[in-house]
């Protein structure tokens, strides 16, 4: 079932008890490769993608990439993801070749919109909803050069100022909401954070990298045992194909293999609960957010918070 009506200011709208609670202790939905919606077909393949794929690519264009295109795309549009309620954006952004060293984003293929177009639309839906943090997390940065890190991290600065919440905080959102603060910026690159007090380090994602939802589940609870980390982290319902995969399946897509999951994953999701303890959850990402209750099922399980009166 398609998600109805949404849940654009659910933050919000949580209860007072629960205003108090640091984000990382809260159930936050996010959404896995956040820009694959507007992916350019006619692209090359990245940098990064194994060796046999870019052979094909250089050999047999018109046939990869829409393979490719097929299998990456996993979202719809942005400004829909934030009013379903996804506070986690995932950004994998990568340097395009050929295209006067502006940055776009990637998932096998190159996006069609630009880094700064992707962060103005943000900008502007954050304006509409004064009491929604969001989550921003950069990583990937395929072929970027220092100066593209550069240049990257001063626009994020620019166009967010007093709206970034710095990590020397212990975010919640209420204070959130009394310092005006909207985005929390991570960046999976240690050397650049050092150097920018306003960015966060790069979030943890437990990946389970697995076309089987059942082997997804168990990498999951193996890692709950283990303890969670002590900040911001996340939890990946996401399958992953790979090329043996595909070529056993030539009339698949990801959204018909991410659908047919989806009763498992988020069967596993509805049985999780927020908050410090071992088995506690943060953030929870799915490929094609739109497609299920994904977002109002995990914004829900702050509730059990209440419940268990550990709304602290």
């Amino acid at each position: 079932m398609e998600e109805n009506g949404g849940n654009p200011d659910w933050m919000s709208h949580l209860p007072e008890k629960l205003l108090d609670v640091p984000l990382w202790n809260l159930a936050i939905p996010g959404s896995h490769d956040s820009m694959s919606f507007c992916l350019d077909e006619s692209s090359p393949v990245l940098h990064s993608e194994p060796t046999f794929i870019k052979v094909l690519d250089r050999l047999f264009p018109c046939c990869t990439r829409p393979c490719v295109y097929r299998w990456a795309t996993t979202q719809c549009v942005l400004s829909d993801q934030c009013n379903l309620g996804v506070r986690y954006l995932d950004l994998r952004i990568a340097l395009k070749p050929g295209v006067d060293r502006r940055l776009f984003f990637a998932h096998g293929i190159y996006t069609l919109m630009t880094v700064k177009e992707a962060l103005i639309q943000l900008a502007v839906w954050l304006e509409d909803h004064p009491k929604e943090v969001v989550i921003v997390s950069c990583s990937h940065f395929d072929s970027l050069t220092d100066r593209d890190h550069s240049e990257l991290v001063d626009y994020i600065i620019t166009l967010f100022g007093k709206k970034l919440c710095s990590p020397q905080d212990s975010p919640t959102l209420r204070s959130c909401w009394s310092k005006g603060q909207q985005v929390i910026a991570s960046y999976d690159k240690d050397q650049v954070v050092s150097q920018h007090p306003q960015l966060w380090s790069g979030i943890p994602y437990w990946y389970a990298d697995s076309t089987d939802p059942r082997k997804v589940i168990s990498y999951l609870e193996e890692q709950k045992s283990g303890g969670r980390p002590a900040g911001f982290f996340v939890s990946g319902l996401n399958l992953t194909e790979d090329v043996r995969y595909v070529l056993h399946h030539p009339f698949q897509n990801m959204r018909k293999m991410t659908t047919a999951a989806l009763s498992l994953l988020l069967g596993w999701a509805s049985e999780q609960q927020p908050g410090p303890e071992v088995g506690g959850v943060n953030i929870i990402c799915c490929d094609f957010v739109a497609a299920s209750q994904f977002c109002s099922l995990v914004i829900g399980l702050n509730y059990k918070l209440l419940l268990a009166g550990r709304a602290q």
